[in-house]
């Protein structure tokens, strides 16, 4: 019987070699990456972020006839909405200097913290084409969606000052008027660090999005958007609640700094920005703990 050499004492061919491979620097496809990683992929995807923040808004309103204009007039409406309801049938203006004032910064921001956090809640589920086709950290998404919600803020803020300057009584600028920037930074932020959040728990639990314009009207009126809080408030822990809420503290920074020409309290930003950066924080660490499950959705 003849004697067969196994594989492994065969000769080696001539001019072959066996190379020593080093795997240590090889990572595993769809592997959550480091945090601080993870932070640099982002800022690399940024020209990415803002390429389709810029598209979507021109696109987003293609099909309405009035176009872009809407993102002015649905803020307007709903002001008159609520002018005519609150103000007028239940007199909730009653000790408010300027409520057509107060009214209009409440409606105009509390819509864009609205559309901001919606829209950044969604973008995964909105978004799963990409997410199948593509390798990039899902964060941009979000982070996409808030962007684009900035830059259609900008006409919806000027009308907003417009609208402060023109209707009686009308109200001249100061240069309090400058502190409106920073408050609306921390607003982003907030905004931002809320959208991480729920775009992971959404794409995990679909009914959470159904729950979500529940939530979001709980809070305007959490946020004394159409009426003075000290007025109908007159339990001293929810007073204190409602002093704690962050969107309120953006709204009552801008009415000091717009309508009554007073420095906001250092309490006011203080609250504000605690809560923005704490949101921002635990938004991109617990958005990031779920990196490797969207492309699984």
């Amino acid at each position: 019987m003849a004697k067969t050499n196994s594989p492994a004492s065969l000769p080696e061919p001539i001019g072959v070699r066996s190379l020593p491979i080093d795997t240590r620097g090889l990572v595993r496809v769809g592997a959550r990456p480091g945090f601080i990683d993870y932070l640099v992929q982002l800022w690399e995807r940024r020209d990415f972020i803002g390429y389709d923040a810029k598209a979507k808004v021109q696109a987003g309103s293609r099909k309405d006839r009035l176009g872009s204009f809407w993102l002015i007039l649905n803020p307007v409406l709903n002001g008159l909405t609520y002018f005519l309801i609150f103000g007028l049938l239940l007199q909730t203006s009653r000790g408010i200097e300027n409520f057509i004032g107060y009214l209009v910064i409440g409606v105009f921001l509390y819509q864009i913290s609205a559309r901001s956090i919606s829209n950044g809640a969604r973008s995964l589920q909105s978004n799963q084409s990409i997410i199948r086709a593509f390798t990039f950290p899902r964060a941009a998404l979000p982070i996409a969606a808030n962007a684009r919600e900035v830059l259609a803020a900008v006409p919806v803020v000027i009308t907003m000052l417009v609208v402060i300057l023109l209707l009686p009584p009308t109200e001249e600028i100061t240069w309090l008027w400058a502190l409106l920037l920073p408050a609306l930074g921390l607003q982003f932020l907030m905004n931002l660090g809320l959208s991480l959040i729920l775009a992971r728990i959404v794409s995990q639990v679909n009914d959470v999005a159904h729950l979500l314009s529940f939530g979001l009207r709980l809070w305007m009126y959490g946020s004394a958007v159409f009426f003075s809080y000290d007025r109908f408030i007159g339990n001293d822990v929810l007073l204190a609640l409602v002093k704690l809420n962050p969107l309120f503290n953006v709204l009552d920074i801008a009415r000091n700094c717009l309508l009554y020409a007073q420095l906001p309290a250092w309490q006011s930003w203080a609250i504000l920005a605690a809560w923005s950066l704490t949101f921002l924080a635990i938004g991109i660490a617990y958005f990031w703990q779920g990196e490797e499950s969207y492309s699984a959705e």
